[in-house]
This record gives C-alpha cells, structure tokens and sequence, in this order.
C-alpha cells in the first residue's frame, strides 16, 4: 500500500499545466472507465490510465472489465481503485452477454453516481448509449465520425489512425489532462518470480533461453504452427533454450512445435498465469509471437520481439519502440526466412 500511494505522490509532482479544459472539476471523487477487453487492449490503455491518475490522485477510480480484468485492477492499483465485472452486452463479441444480469449491473452503477464516466471501450458505436445510462453527473469518451456527438465538450471523434494507446492519449489531451508519458508498464512483484520458480519445469530453465508463444485470442491471427517449428529449432541450434508459452487449449499446438525442436526446449503451456508469464518474459533473451496481448507485455517489459501481424493491424496495434520490436506483416504471409533474420538482428544487438 505504502509503495501505491509513493507512486500517487510521484505522479502528482510530474503532472504539469493543469488546465482540466473540458472536465470542470478536479476534485473529481468517483471515475468509472469502460474498457472490457483483453489484456493487450488494457496494457495499452495504461497510458491513459496513468495520465488520469495524476489529474486526479485523491479520486476512486474503478474499471469496468471483462472478469479476467479483476486481477488487472488489483496489479494496476498505483492508477485502479475498484472493479466492476462487465456481464456483456448486445452486439459486443468480447463477452455472450447475460440479459438477466446487465439491468442490475447498470442499476449498480447509477446507484454508484460517479463524477465521471470515461468510455475508453472503443469508437462508441455501441458502447455509448450503454455508458450514458450509468448516469453519472458527466459523461465523456469517442464517439464514430458521422455519428451524433453525445456532448461536443466531452466526445471526440475516434481516430482513424495511429496506434491504440495514442489514439487513447488524444482523447485524454481533448479532455484537457496532462499526457504522463506515452510508454506501457508492467509491475512484476516478488511473488511472481517465487510463483514461477515453483513450477517444476522451471528447474530445467536455462540462462540463455527465448520464449515463443503459438496462439493468439484471434485464431485468425495464429501463424502456422509448422512455421513457429522451423524458427524455433533454429532457435535451439543458436544455442538458445526455447520456451513455449500459451494457454491450456494450446498445448495441442506447443507439442507439436516442441516436437520439431532437437535442442532444449520447454514446454509451458498452461503452466503459467499472467504475473509468471511476465516474469518469464522478463530474463528472455527475445519473444517470437503472434498479434496478440503477449507482444504488448514485451514491449511493457522492454523485451526484444519479433511480432507476426495481420491486415492492418501494426498501425494501430505494434509496439512504439521499432528497433527492439520488430512486427512483421506481408498478404501473403510472412515467411520463416524473415522472421529468422529479424531474431538475429535482435539478439546481435541486445542479448
């Protein structure tokens, strides 16, 4: 608790020129942010998150999440009070929604009456009219070009371009608070590292090792595993420790990627949760993934990576840093000749 309200105080003294142009009281006691996604879509959101905290340090703020996000909120505690677990809604595909449960969530938070509520889920082609009818005294967030504008002071029009975490930022300059820094975070604590060592396979850990990681919460998005296999026992004959890390419902792939590797390779999946994985993450020498929200919590960590992307995705989805993340992404497939060079250029210079 100590070191949450340090990092509050450090906040406060680096927030500068606060105008607050379009929120009309700082004292603001009650925030409510709507952002039920994934963790790469809230690593992102993180920014912002900050920047809020340092306009308003005394303020309870809480999350609306997807459930997997209440441990989110209890590791984001520096800039997260409280959660409020989403039960869906009509036209999200994040979440089935349950009917019976969204009139009492929604009661919940009116009765709450908060100061503000941030929507931060999206353009707000759906999610504005559910945000508007939490009530809180005022209501502020993106809505589509074209569309009716809830309130010109509070709304902006969602960007079309650049990355996900500016687009976020943009929406906070509008609002008149302070940027504290466009770079994500990450907090790793004692216990994640004292987590990770306990899970026997970790015995077999080796200094120099690269973690690979197969899937991605978009299956569209998956390289082919058999591609994943020739980089990684190429990997293995650089004299690396690969590392395979995903979910229980992926170990089917990780085996057969594991398979391909004739060196020393580890098979974790579904082995680790969110702050192990972190913390494996962390002593890698370099992270080979898919699109998803693992390659967001290499570039949190400053974890060299060579990121494999679809469609239009690296404008608004790749890591700032482009020398230590390189995203790859070509129509009609990126080929394992290109992502083998790319990992060599990364272990060259930060190994």
């Amino acid at each position: 608790m100590q070191g949450t309200q340090r990092r509050r105080r450090a906040l406060v003294m680096n927030a500068t020129n606060r105008s607050f142009l379009r929120l009309d009281d700082p004292s603001k006691r009650t925030i409510l942010v709507f952002r039920a996604l994934k963790l790469g879509d809230l690593l992102c959101a993180v920014p912002a998150l900050r920047a809020l905290r340092a306009a308003f340090p005394q303020a309870k703020i809480d999350l609306v999440g997807l459930p997997w996000a209440r441990a989110f909120v209890e590791r984001f505690s520096a800039y997260l009070d409280g959660f409020r677990e989403f039960p869906g809604c009509p036209g999200l595909p994040e979440r089935a929604p349950d009917l019976d449960q969204l009139p009492r969530f929604i009661a919940a938070c009116r009765q709450e009456r908060y100061d503000l509520a941030l929507q931060l889920h999206g353009s707000g082609s759906i999610v504005n009219e559910l945000v508007m009818q939490f009530e809180a005294r005022q209501t502020a967030g993106f809505y589509p070009a074209g569309e009716r504008c809830p309130d010109p002071a509070r709304f902006l029009v969602y960007p079309d371009t650049g990355l996900e975490s500016q687009r976020l930022l943009k929406l906070i300059e509008f609002l008149g608070i302070p940027t504290c820094g466009e770079h994500l975070e990450f907090p790793i604590r004692d216990s994640d590292r004292e987590a990770l060592g306990q899970i026997p396979e970790i015995r077999n850990l080796q200094p120099k090792y690269v973690c690979v990681h197969t899937g991605a919460s978009v299956p569209e998005r998956c390289w082919p595993p058999a591609h994943f296999g020739v980089v990684a026992r190429q990997l293995a004959r650089w004299r690396l420790q690969v590392v395979l890390t995903g979910t229980a419902g992926e170990s089917g792939v990780t085996s057969a990627v594991a398979s391909m590797v004739d060196g020393p390779c580890l098979d974790l999946a579904g082995k680790t949760d969110l702050g192990t994985l972190a913390a494996l993450l962390q002593g890698a020498r370099l992270l080979v993934c898919n699109d998803t929200g693992v390659s967001h919590l290499a570039d949190a960590l400053a974890v060299p990576s060579v990121v494999l992307s679809t469609g239009n995705n690296p404008a608004h989805w790749a890591p700032r840093d482009r020398a230590r993340h390189r995203v790859l992404c070509r129509p009609g497939g990126v080929r394992t000749e290109a992502v083998l060079a790319r990992a060599r250029e990364l272990l060259d210079r930060y190994a």
